[in-house]
């Protein structure tokens, strides 16, 4: 990790040219702490945002609770402290303070984990989002990597038998699974393996009925999950892999493919070794980028399948107007697309062995 970053350092500042290793040093730890900055920098922004949207928009999530609490009473007669003390409750801001002392409240507030408390489930929001995280990471976690390792092996193949019968048919049917949007999909799965040949559970994550790790409870986790899964995965087949063979016919006339015909390799490890290795570069950047975003993606798909995860609650929150479940899962999803950004930032070495040793060389 640490020859790979001198590396990359070495080709930002001075375009592949070798540096001294004390230079390599410097200029390591330079680049390193100017990524964490950046993304540090970016969930702040999102934060400070969120407590805009919270205190400044005129008809927003104050004022949304405060009508909310004073219910038919509306001529403000109710207790103006206890009504402030609850939207602190709520909201983590004393209306009453200044707006810096609001600022610094809330901004305190969230950097500890403490989004305030959810108005349509009358729990904590952090309370919430951490019981449906791990439920999203295991779905949409199985579906993507299932998604990403089939793309990388299909589009290395469709690329080496470029323009046969096998290329153009994969081709094809690319294009038809990129066209669907995934939650007709979704939709269609749900329509005939839940409803009409009942093979699968509509809805849930689990059967409640069962005590925790056991087999039974194990094998309904994986029987509720199925159908979320399968329809991710045969949706985002497409645009990936034909992606990954776009990128994997740019490196096909390489002297590398040359010499291991010569060596009489075989086709599959050509394919998928050689050219999949060298192609997969952007490919990592789509998934880190797709690691941070499932969270995102995931509220229509687990709306769909009713499947209680981080998006399912964010399509609640949006429809109840639940302002503070709304924002603490806005401000999830951004720091996972941040720390998935950085790693992927950190880890190309791992993936392109190009990206390794004193410089940057094609032909390694």
């Amino acid at each position: 990790m640490w020859g790979f970053l001198t590396t990359i350092t070495s080709l930002e500042f001075k375009g592949g040219k070798a540096f001294k290793p004390e230079e390599e040093h410097y200029l390591c730890m330079h680049w390193t702490v100017k990524r964490i900055f950046q993304a540090v920098f970016t969930v702040y922004v999102v934060v400070t945002l969120s407590f805009a949207l919270i205190r400044l928009m005129p008809g927003g999530p104050m004022d949304y609770l405060r009508a909310t609490l004073l219910g038919p009473d509306q001529t403000g007669t109710v207790d103006r402290e206890r009504l402030n003390r609850q939207i602190e409750l709520y909201m983590n801001i004393n209306p009453d303070q200044p707006l810096w002392e609001q600022y610094v409240q809330y901004m305190s507030s969230v950097f500890t984990g403490d989004f305030g408390q959810s108005i349509w489930f009358n729990r904590p929001v952090a309370e919430i989002l951490l019981e449906a995280l791990p439920w999203t990471v295991f779905v949409m976690g199985i579906a993507l990597l299932l998604t990403f390792a089939i793309n990388i092996a299909l589009g290395a193949i469709m690329a080496y038998k470029e323009g046969s019968r096998f290329d153009i048919s994969m081709t094809f049917l690319s294009i038809i699974s990129t066209s669907i949007p995934f939650y007709v999909g979704a939709i269609l799965f749900l329509l005939f393996f839940s409803f009409t040949w009942e093979l699968f559970p509509p809805g849930s994550r689990v059967n409640a009925r069962l005590d925790p790790w056991t087999f039974e409870w194990i094998m309904s986790v994986l029987h509720h999950a199925t159908l979320p899964i399968l329809s991710s995965v045969l949706i985002g087949l497409g645009s990936g892999a034909l992606i990954m063979r776009g990128n994997s016919i740019q490196v096909l006339g390489k002297d590398y493919l040359r010499v291991g015909r010569l060596r009489g390799l075989p086709e599959g490890r050509l394919a998928l070794r050689y050219v999949g290795r060298n192609a997969v570069l952007p490919m990592y950047t789509s998934l880190m980028i797709a690691i941070g975003n499932v969270f995102g993606g995931a509220v229509v798909l687990e709306e769909i399948f009713t499947y209680p995860g981080v998006g399912y609650y964010l399509f609640v929150a949006v429809e109840a107007r639940d302002y503070m479940l709304l924002m603490g899962a806005f401000i999830l999803i951004t720091v996972a697309v941040v720390v998935c950004l950085v790693v992927a930032d950190l880890t190309y070495g791992l993936i392109d062995p190009r990206a390794k040793g004193g410089g940057y060389d094609e032909h390694a």
